[in-house]
């Protein structure tokens, strides 16, 4: 068997992307992407126009893969390129750019279905933790949903997948009824940070198997905007956020509706998702929440010593970088730190996306359906101290805290009670 290093030049030209990347083996030595602008004036991809956006591109997108690689492309050892599924026009400028190029270099040419792509990325240059088959794969994108059976690299069973709209362009509809920009996926995604997801309610598709429809829950929004337009025209501004979250939730609970019944079915608990809409913080949030097995990183961290904060402490005390300090214990958030502030009229804000919470502490809330609310009025979430200083003296703080081997990091203010709901209220966000 040959040891020679393998140089793959990958081109996908599916969508309204045309992409290009170079591959040694399992690692990926450059990946350039040509965007297509063009379409966001019309709230979605137009086929002809992509068709043409990737005859210009495709030539200077694949030099600069290449330059951005370090390696000449006489050294390519095989083409591979999307065959589909995806546009017509769009995957024939890649099928045939591949073909020509292989046949002037003299190396193979694959064929790769795009389905598939979406769930081999999960193995590339990720071989310390490659997923352990047989698994239940998600693609899940702007133009596809799919469930699969995954039982080698190349045996996959198509289990389930969308009747109607697949959830990225549902995200994409919803988001250009409420005037977001093309796509719409990732502002929906950001904005829903901010909102409600119970603010508005939709009815949640009930399909037999592991189908799933989103047509019907995309009507649903857009009829719900139009109905509370005609009451007040300033209704989408008015609840953008809360907008957002609320439908964000329901699209996503279709998804993980179907995961919890594909892992009973095949008793498989192992999960991998690929495609665009993988992104998505709420559905990534989820997926690792439901880790329901006792790691062995989950019992540590059941095992660790409380962290004793003294000796920092006393450092940033004596260099007057503080004016107050709360220990996060029992009570959580809630309770100790409106304690520490002088009794006037302040309150604290708190950005809860600041930091990340400990996968402990995210598994804890999924398993017992606890609140938001109610973990930062009991745990910590990952924040053992907060410390008060003036914002002239934040940066210096945080340096001192990691010159003590304690990390720090500005996690949000104290503002007048004016814009707090309660004097002694916490608002985190």
């Amino acid at each position: 068997m040959s040891n020679k290093d393998i140089y793959i030049l990958g081109i996908e030209s599916s969508c309204d992307d045309t992409s290009v990347a170079v591959l040694k083996n399992d690692q990926v030595l450059s990946n350039k992407i040509a965007n297509q602008s063009i379409h966001k004036k019309y709230g979605g991809v137009v086929p002809e126009l992509a068709s043409r956006a990737h005859l210009s591109n495709i030539i200077p997108v694949t030099e600069l893969a290449i330059n951005e690689s370090g390696i000449s492309l006489n050294k390519i050892s095989a083409i591979a390129y999307t065959r589909g599924p995806g546009l017509m026009g769009s995957l024939i400028v890649g099928a045939e750019f591949a073909k020509s190029l292989g046949v002037s270099l003299n190396i193979p040419v694959i064929e790769v279905n795009h389905m598939q792509a979406h769930i081999l990325a999960n193995f590339i240059n990720n071989s310390d933790r490659n997923p352990e088959f047989p698994f239940i794969g998600i693609t899940i994108s702007g133009g596809h949903t799919q469930f699969i059976l995954v039982e080698d690299y190349f045996k996959m069973k198509i289990l389930g997948e969308t009747l109607d709209d697949a959830i990225g362009e549902a995200f994409d509809k919803c988001g250009k009824k409420m005037g977001l920009k093309y796509p719409s996926g990732p502002e929906i995604d950001r904005l829903a940070k901010k909102g409600n997801p119970d603010a508005f309610t939709f009815p949640v598709p009930k399909v037999d198997g592991l189908d799933l429809s989103y047509s019907g829950l995309k009507t649903a929004f857009i009829n719900l905007v139009n109905k509370n337009i005609n009451k007040n025209p300033n209704f989408i501004d008015e609840n953008l956020n809360d907008l957002c979250a609320s439908i964000q939730k329901t699209l996503v609970t279709v998804i993980m509706e179907k995961i919890t019944k594909a892992k009973k079915k095949f008793n498989l608990n192992s999960v991998v998702i690929g495609g665009g809409v993988a992104a998505n913080y709420e559905i990534r949030k989820i997926l690792n929440q439901s880790k329901t097995v006792a790691s062995p990183t989950r019992i540590r961290e059941l095992l660790a010593p409380t962290v004793i904060y003294v000796k920092p402490l006393l450092k940033v005390f004596h260099d007057n970088l503080i004016k107050g300090a709360a220990h996060i214990t029992g009570g959580g958030f809630f309770e100790n730190i409106p304690r520490s502030l002088p009794d006037t009229n302040l309150a604290s804000k708190i950005n809860q996306t600041t930091w990340t919470v400990p996968e402990i502490f995210q598994w804890l809330q999924f398993e017992g359906g606890i609140s938001d609310r109610e973990m930062f009025s009991t745990f910590n979430c990952g924040v053992g101290m907060v410390l008060f200083s003036d914002p002239a003296n934040t940066e210096k703080l945080i340096n001192t805290l990691s010159s003590e081997n304690c990390d720090g990091f500005k996690i949000g203010e104290v503002v007048s009670s004016d814009y707090a709901p309660k004097k002694s209220e916490l608002l985190i966000r």
